[in-house]
């Protein structure tokens, strides 16, 4: 069956991200969350310890930003404008808009294709505009939002919500992730799929390339 939609991941896939063993490298960034820990002076057991509960509600949406603010900023002794500041940086730090990628979306939504937005986020990570410039997102046809939507990958439930808003059959679409295990429950719904890398190795992809005959 013909490829009418292509669904895109966006940590890792359409923003490009820092590897953690890149990021320790002398003179490079540190991961998001190692930097907000050097920045706090905690180690990383700690940290993860501290924001544990109000990050994974807030990834499902289950508690608000402002409840996810007050709770993680109490749990790491610090203010949330502070929280706010340091987040910002860290993102803007370790991730840059694929700017190649969403140039061949919009290719392919001008040869007609449906285009989508299919990402895990929380209410401080939709805040970056190097994660996520919504000038560009503004021009998908859906966008479903772990966070705004009370539910993730691999959650089978979300896969089905997007194919719903997309109106089309699961054999209509193509899913890209940095992530196996995100396509894998994807692949299951019949749903086709590409691990993605790097733009190269999607490019010269056998599927991808068919996209554009």
């Amino acid at each position: 069956m013909k490829i009418k939609a292509i669904i895109f991941d966006i940590g890792g896939v359409l923003s490009l991200g820092r590897s953690s063993f890149i990021s320790r490298k002398k003179n490079n960034p540190l991961g998001v969350h190692e930097y907000i820990a050097k920045k706090l002076k905690i180690s990383l057991d700690q940290y993860f310890d501290s924001i544990d509960t109000a990050y994974s509600k807030s990834i499902t949406g289950e508690i608000s930003e402002k409840k996810t603010l007050i709770q993680i900023s109490k749990n790491l002794k610090t203010t949330q404008k502070k929280l706010i500041k340091d987040y910002s940086k860290a993102y803007k730090n370790n991730f840059k808009i694929n700017k190649k990628l969403y140039k061949f979306a919009f290719k392919l939504k001008k040869e007609g294709y449906k285009i989508a937005i299919l990402s895990d986020q929380w209410s401080l990570s939709k805040k970056s505009h190097r994660l996520i410039d919504n000038n560009l997102i503004d021009k998908f046809n859906v966008v479903v939002f772990s966070c705004d939507v009370g539910m993730r990958k691999p959650n089978p439930k979300i896969y089905k919500l997007i194919l719903k808003k997309l109106r089309l059959k699961p054999e209509e679409c193509l899913f890209i992730d940095n992530q196996k295990w995100n396509l894998e429950p994807a692949k299951k719904l019949g749903i086709k799929i590409i691990l993605f890398k790097d733009n190269q190795q999607l490019f010269e992809n056998k599927i991808w390339k068919s996209l554009f005959k």
